[in-house]
């Protein structure tokens, strides 16, 4: 073997050559330099990340005003200004109420159950704003938790308190994969008819 090529040899496995000598450092800089912005960005170190802003529906306050009024409020219906009583909740109570009937055939039974259905909500306007934009959806689910109901538990005051939480529940789910948040407090029975 030459001299010349043992030489090199030796060179190359000190990271004396060409490569070792400015790529290595390159390398482990932008390494070390990515992961330091990688930290940064994620709020580890630095004062650069921001933090973020919780942008979910807020409780609206009875005589606070909306920050995202709908039309199914009052005044824009022309119903009249809107008083608040002085005791109950602190928090005013908007309600969404769904178009026509849910009907549905109930688990393991021949009756049927027709119900109107209404959404509480004490958060702001973008609920229902949501109810409103994804009622298929949640009409969808509200029909998957009818037929999943028994006949026996319209036949008591517990048992129908029940499936409003399941429906408060189901209509929730809707909204938090949709938007990204529930906000949905209580449903209620416009009407109901077991046959």
């Amino acid at each position: 073997m030459s001299k010349d090529k043992k030489d090199g040899d030796e060179a190359a496995k000190k990271g004396g050559g060409l490569v070792g000598k400015i790529v290595l450092p390159l390398v482990m800089l932008a390494a070390g330099g990515g992961g330091v912005f990688g930290l940064m960005a994620a709020g580890i170190i630095g004062d650069h990340a921001e933090a973020k802003e919780d942008n979910a529906p807020k409780l609206v306050e009875k005589g606070e005003e909306d920050p995202y009024p709908t039309a199914e409020e009052g005044e824009e219906k022309g119903e009249g200004a809107y008083v608040p009583g002085e005791n109950g909740s602190e928090y005013r109570t908007a309600y969404y109420n769904f178009d026509g009937e849910f009907t549905s055939n109930l688990r393991n039974s021949p009756a049927m159950v027709q119900l109107g259905l209404a959404a509480s909500t004490q958060r702001d306007g973008r609920v229902l704003m949501w109810l409103k934009k994804h009622e298929t959806a949640i009409r969808s689910k509200i029909l998957i938790e009818l037929s999943d109901t028994d006949e026996m538990e319209f036949a008591s005051a517990v048992g129908k308190e029940r499936l409003q939480q399941r429906m408060v529940q189901a209509i929730n789910e809707v909204l938090e994969e949709e938007e990204g948040f529930g906000g949905v407090d209580k449903v209620y029975f416009r009407s109901l008819i077991v046959q």
